[in-house]
């Protein structure tokens, strides 16, 4: 590593041929992306009846226990959390462990996810034999191929799910465990993701579970977020008031937004907006404007969100339309608040120089 002021950089190292080195990466992406593509080949009904047995214990409130050792453990982790997060009660259990204390998580309501590439992994077998015996349901996910013989990890188990994967990427010369991983990755997802659209788990459910970060920001609705209301600390104005006199309301509500929202009389349906830069175009071509009704000078028939929707759509319409300031209107037409685009920049889902 070298320093150029404060930032680090790379020194290129002139004995590594990048030339080579792409290509080798570049295969190893293929020989994953294709372990991946053949598994589709390999869903037929052990696949659904695995999604079977999970969602039922879900719906019987059991919880779904994940477990593996090394690389697979790890997998399975993952695959644990993504099933949690769809709704799908999961906990990944070491099966070392499990022997030492931990079957008493295990209870008879569950369904048990065993991964072991070889299917002869002494801890995950130990762990299934002992689960078996107690009537479980155990999943089994093995790397074996459909013409082989079956191990003892299937020969234990209710369902198995083979990855059908041919070697390693990398391989021979550096075999480690990846094409086979990322392909029990990829099957955990489509079995997390079958079980809770068999459920019909909404979008709405998974907000519920991701309250944090980006993600759940996105998917808050975005009547939760609105800062400025109507009745509260907005005004409305209707299309004959003069602007200077709209103009002087706004201010005696305080901190107001970048615009002010119009409406037709009598009905109150939103018709235009009046933004602040609609109001530094009209006083460079004439101050005297000022003193015409707003209606003649708004921006009318603004795009508007429903008050259902969700915070991602605002996002949406600010980076495709370039709309600072989005009115929320109810079923009628009625606006109920506007959102600012400072407000999604504080919530870090749009960056103020984007």
């Amino acid at each position: 590593m070298g320093e150029r002021g404060s930032v680090p950089f790379v020194v290129p190292d002139p004995s590594v041929d990048l030339g080579s080195e792409r290509a080798y990466a570049e295969a190893v992406l293929r020989h994953e992306a294709k372990a991946v593509e053949g598994l589709s080949g390999l869903l037929g009904g052990p696949f659904h009846d695995a999604v079977g047995l999970i969602a039922r214990c879900a719906e019987s409130g059991g919880t779904v226990l994940v477990s593996g050792l090394g690389k697979s453990g790890l997998v399975g982790a993952k695959i644990s959390a993504t099933l949690a997060s769809l709704g799908i009660p999961s906990h990944a259990v070491h099966p070392s462990e499990a022997a030492h204390g931990d079957l008493g998580r295990f209870r008879p309501s569950d369904t048990v996810l065993c991964l072991s590439n070889s299917g002869e992994t002494d801890e995950v077998v130990n762990l299934a034999a002992i689960l078996h015996q107690d009537g479980l349901p155990i999943v089994a996910v093995v790397g074996g191929g459909a013409t082989d013989s079956p191990s003892t990890l299937e020969r234990l188990a209710s369902v198995t799910l083979r990855l059908g994967v041919d070697g390693e990427a990398g391989g021979p010369d550096l075999v480690a465990p990846t094409s086979t991983t990322t392909a029990a990755l990829a099957l955990g997802d489509a079995l997390a993701l079958c079980v809770a659209r068999r459920r019909q788990f909404s979008e709405s459910d998974f907000a519920k579970r991701h309250p944090g970060g980006a993600l759940g920001g996105q998917l808050r609705p975005v009547t939760d977020v609105l800062r400025f209301r109507v009745g509260d600390n907005l005004i409305v104005v209707e299309e004959p008031t003069p602007v200077a006199d709209a103009l002087t309301r706004a201010e005696e509500h305080g901190r107001r937004p970048g615009a002010l929202l119009v409406v037709a009389p009598g009905s109150g349906e939103l018709t235009g907006i009046f933004t602040d830069g609609d109001l530094r175009r009209l006083i460079l071509r004439d101050p005297g404007e000022l003193r015409r009704p707003i209606g003649e000078v708004m921006t009318p028939g603004p795009r508007t969100l429903p008050d259902d929707a969700l915070v991602r759509d605002a996002v949406r319409t600010v980076r495709e339309h370039r709309q600072d300031e989005i009115p929320v209107v109810d079923r009628d037409g009625k606006p109920i608040g506007i959102l600012d685009v400072q407000d999604l920049i504080s919530m870090k889902l749009i960056r103020e120089d984007a």
